[in-house]
């Protein structure tokens, strides 16, 4: 087994030669089983990658090649427009207001308020939310993606730019966002395939390497901005997801030092607060239990948490029921 972090065994200097020396861009995938009474029922492939913030590939499972949408786990970047554009100032929102920007949340009273709490300030109607209403609720502030969709409210109020298109590609809000992943990825932004998230908003599709240079410049503490909304997720946990969220339930436990955020479609991106390293994972059907559970196994593996976070953490993420279990097999490999 091969161990990346504080507690790594392996020197630096080892660990930079073999890097340099290496020329494959994949490794076997890591499976999660469902075990029903320890019998297995069903099988899920996952591809993983780990980077720093220079883009440097320093661990797979799979390939870092693999390109898919990275989904809600966007979303602290898409906050980067509220961050880098003094409209927290200008509206005096606090990192409370920040975190549900970030959020995939539950709906609750508390969540939904916070929501309205950034409209209120910004001079906006909740009708100008373009979020859906979810099913069997009674307003868009209840959609899980309303935060995101309040900011960019928020940035065009400041801006002066038109309300009614924010989630056109077109709006100076959408292609604030693309310039900045753009920055952070050194890349063209044209070069990025965007479609609509279900919420309407574009996501973009990318390499798991790509995503996790992203989380790894997230976590490096070298960008104030990001900082800033690094602060805001670790500190108010419980707008990121809601109790009994994977995001909510590894941040609290991990006390800063992990900052998380989970997609739709098998995706989960996770950071090393403080280290610059950045974590992608796909599972390759889309399968919400596999991400978790492989998070958990990758988490472990390298060092990021301790062997009682993770215990807590499998306890409600792992086993299903008195009856099913998951089981993850594999584990990263050095390049």
């Amino acid at each position: 087994m091969v161990y990346f972090g504080i507690n790594s065994s392996y020197p630096k200097s080892v660990i930079q030669t073999r890097m340099t020396r290496a020329k494959r861009t994949q490794a076997p995938k890591i499976e999660v089983h469902l075990l029903r009474e320890g019998i297995i029922e069903s099988v899920h492939q996952v591809e993983a990658t780990v980077c720093d913030c220079r883009g440097r590939v320093m661990l797979i499972a799979g390939s870092y090649e693999t390109s898919t949408f990275i989904r809600s786990a966007l979303k602290p970047f898409q906050a980067l427009a509220v961050t880098s554009t003094g409209t927290l100032e200008r509206y005096e929102l606090t990192d409370k207001d920040l975190a549900i920007m970030c959020s995939s949340h539950q709906g609750t009273i508390e969540q939904s308020r916070q929501v309205f709490n950034i409209l209120w300030r910004a001079d906006i109607e909740p009708s100008a939310l373009q979020c859906p209403i979810p099913e069997g609720k009674k307003s868009p502030l209840q959609h899980n993606c309303s935060g995101k969709h309040a900011g960019m409210l928020a940035v065009c109020q400041q801006r002066n730019w038109p309300l009614n298109t924010y989630l056109h590609r077109s709006n100076p809000v959408q292609k604030l966002i693309l310039n900045k992943l753009a920055e952070l990825l050194q890349m063209p932004g044209e070069e990025l395939i965007g479609a609509r998230d279900d919420c309407g908003a574009p996501t973009y599709s990318m390499q798991l390497r790509q995503m996790a240079t992203l989380y790894a410049h997230l976590a490096s503490g070298s960008n104030l901005d990001l900082e800033r909304i690094v602060r805001a997720m670790t500190y108010h946990p419980r707008m990121v997801a809601g109790d009994g969220g994977f995001d909510t339930e590894l941040m609290r436990l991990s006390e800063g030092e992990l900052v998380s955020k989970s997609g739709a479609e098998g995706i989960q991106c996770i950071g090393r607060v403080g280290e610059g390293m950045g974590l992608a994972i796909k599972v390759m059907d889309g399968s919400k239990r596999a991400k978790y559970a492989v998070a958990i196994h990758l988490l472990k593996q390298m060092g990021w948490i301790t062997p009682t976070i993770a215990e807590a953490l499998a306890e409600d993420f792992m086993k299903l029921s008195p009856y099913k279990r998951l089981e993850t097999v594999g584990e990263l490999s050095m390049l």
